[in-house]
């Protein structure tokens, strides 16, 4: 797999400087250049972007013009603080989308994650809550949308689909996004989706068991069915999943309301961990026809959002446990964050990603491997 080379800074240029001509002593894209590079080597705060920077002054100095030197960390904040996170939102967009148009997206998981450290209760703010988009075979972040204090993830949900081209991929969202909008949403931008179902939606879950009982119960004789079971040993835990999907089901009431809704499918799982067994059932709809294996595949490969990207984020940049409370702030740095893992995972090499930190940390040749056309980042 090939991923183009991409100058960053080419696609952050367009971004409305926010402050007044007269206090700009530092260049914009030299902030945002260097809060990347700064992450990306394991900073996890603007004190830290700015000691990373002043340790790292003179090969900066090599491609950012820093016409009065380093900036201090309150420049680094009250910037990122300023800047509007929906522009900083699309830059980002253009870049990821320069990365993946070679590749093309075949399925987008979306899911939402809290920073929990990211409130502060004498001020009234709750914490920030990001719905982000994933692309699963790439391993690239498309994108996120913050949801707004007094809503949730089902107004978000269609917001962060207006800033995606989803043409043709496959999306999937936890039952939280099942809803007949946002169905309607993804179908119309030329997607198809795959929607878990809760009990948020109890008719539409009633129906669904109702109409795979009878699959079932007959034998699948005059419906059009398919089963998948796979199974799995290991580090004390055994488990099997049963997959069971009907297509074009007759049994769901105001079937029409739901956006090309043409496959009703389960998920048994049957687990044994340290000798207790559980059993659970989850639920989906789906609006492409495709076989239970594949079904399968797209409902598994659904949680590599949790641990490709909010695991990643979590345990190794800090995420949960940022401070960083100002709203704007703190949405442009999870975007930084989002960036600099695209970037660390886009790098070839065997290393685990805080490896690559490290190493791009104390190894400013690594650090330009990371980042590709290093020579440009300020100039492209």
């Amino acid at each position: 797999m090939v991923i183009p080379s991409v100058s960053v800074a080419r696609y952050f240029r367009p971004l409305r400087d926010p402050r007044r001509n007269h206090l700009k002593r530092h260049l914009l894209i030299d902030i945002v250049v260097i809060a990347l590079c700064a992450v990306v080597c394991g900073a996890q705060d603007w004190q830290q972007v700015a000691t990373f920077a002043q340790h790292r002054r003179v090969w900066l100095a090599t491609f950012l013009g820093l016409p009065n030197g380093i900036p201090s960390h309150d420049t680094f904040e009250r910037v990122f603080d300023r800047l509007d996170p929906q522009v900083f939102q699309t830059c980002f967009r253009r870049w990821v989308e320069a990365l993946v148009h070679s590749l093309g997206l075949k399925h987008i998981a979306i899911d939402g994650k809290t920073l929990r450290h990211s409130g502060n209760a004498l001020k009234g703010w709750k914490p920030l809550h990001l719905v982000s988009a994933w692309a699963t075979e790439c391993h690239l972040s498309l994108g996120q949308v913050a949801v707004e204090e007094k809503s949730n993830e089902i107004t978000a949900i269609p917001r962060l689909l207006e800033l995606l081209d989803i043409q043709g991929a496959l999306v999937t969202i936890d039952a939280m996004g099942c809803q007949k909008e946002i169905a309607k949403k993804i179908v119309e931008g030329g997607a198809d989706y795959v929607l878990s179902v809760k009990d948020n939606q109890p008719h539409l879950l009633e129906d669904i068991q109702a109409c795979l009982a009878k699959a079932m119960e007959t034998g699948g004789v005059g419906i059009q069915q398919d089963s998948y079971e796979t199974e799995e040993k290991g580090h004390g835990r055994k488990e099997k999943r049963s997959y069971l999907i009907v297509v074009n089901p007759t049994e769901i009431r105001n079937q029409e309301a739901w956006a090309k809704l043409q496959v009703v499918g389960m998920c048994y799982r049957e687990r044994e961990v340290a000798g207790e067994a559980s059993e659970e059932a989850h639920y989906f709809i789906g609006s492409r026809v495709m076989s239970a294996q594949q079904y399968a595949a797209a409902t598994r490969g659904h949680w590599g959002i949790e641990n490709n990207l909010h695991w990643q984020l979590d345990v190794v940049f800090g995420e949960d446990a940022n401070r960083v409370q100002h709203r704007n702030g703190a949405e442009n740095l999870a975007l930084v964050r989002r960036l600099a893992l695209a970037l660390l995972k886009k790098q070839p090499g065997k290393l685990s990603i805080p490896c690559k930190r490290l190493a791009a940390a104390l190894d400013t040749d690594f650090l330009e491997e990371i980042l590709q056309d290093s020579s440009t980042l300020g100039n492209g």
